[in-house]
């Protein structure tokens, strides 16, 4: 069954047979020095840089976009390509406690992997969805994971970020940073990299 919050179409991909990648993160990993010196500048509670419209959750997005603009220490803009752009998304996702990751086009989105390197915790609004090696890792370790139509309800998402405790964050937080390598892409491939995990998967 597909709904506008899908982060694929039906056909699009067998989950028979099909592995499904992570993208190269679009911006610098954020390493444990990093991570220490943005740790008290993450002052933006949740962060968007991107097309608020896509062919698929076009409708989900545009609600979300309509409800957050106005949120209390949000920050949703269109965003640019090119190196400014990839800037600018870089220093957004290091400056906030949560980045939203809304479903696109395609099974999988690079914000979330931008969001994982950048130590900001992901929030993945979607009704179905498949994640790349999610037989193997915990996605509920590093992300908030919700649905569509509790996402686009006046206030909710804003009020739920805000209810989580300050222990369940810095255990996402310390988990992100645990959980990097697996999405970094290297020559020689490294263990439990992406490519270790793809041939993991692949011989199930």
């Amino acid at each position: 069954m597909d709904s506008p919050g899908n982060w694929y179409k039906p056909g699009q991909i067998s989950l028979e047979k099909d592995l499904i990648l992570p993208y190269v993160p679009n911006v610098d990993l954020c390493d444990a020095n990093c991570l220490s010196e943005n740790s008290s500048k993450r002052t933006t509670l949740l962060f968007f840089r991107g097309r608020l419209k896509r062919n698929a959750g076009g409708k989900v997005r545009a609600k979300l976009g309509a409800e957050l603009s106005s949120a209390k220490d949000v920050i949703i803009t269109e965003g640019t390509a090119g190196d400014e752009g990839k800037l600018a998304a870089q220093k957004g996702m290091r400056r906030s406690m949560f980045c939203l990751c809304p479903a696109g086009d395609t099974p999988s989105s690079a914000r979330l992997f931008d969001a994982i390197v950048s130590g900001c915790i992901p929030v993945i609004v979607s009704d179905e969805l498949e994640l790349p090696f999610e037989g193997l890792l915990d996605y509920r370790k590093i992300a908030v994971i919700v649905s569509s139509g509790d996402a686009i309800q006046p206030g909710w998402l804003v009020n739920h970020l805000r209810s989580l405790g300050p222990t369940h964050i810095k255990g996402l937080q310390k988990n992100l940073a645990q959980y990097s390598r697996h999405f970094l892409y290297s020559s020689p491939a490294q263990p439990l990299g992406p490519e270790d995990l793809t041939w993991r998967m692949g011989k199930w």
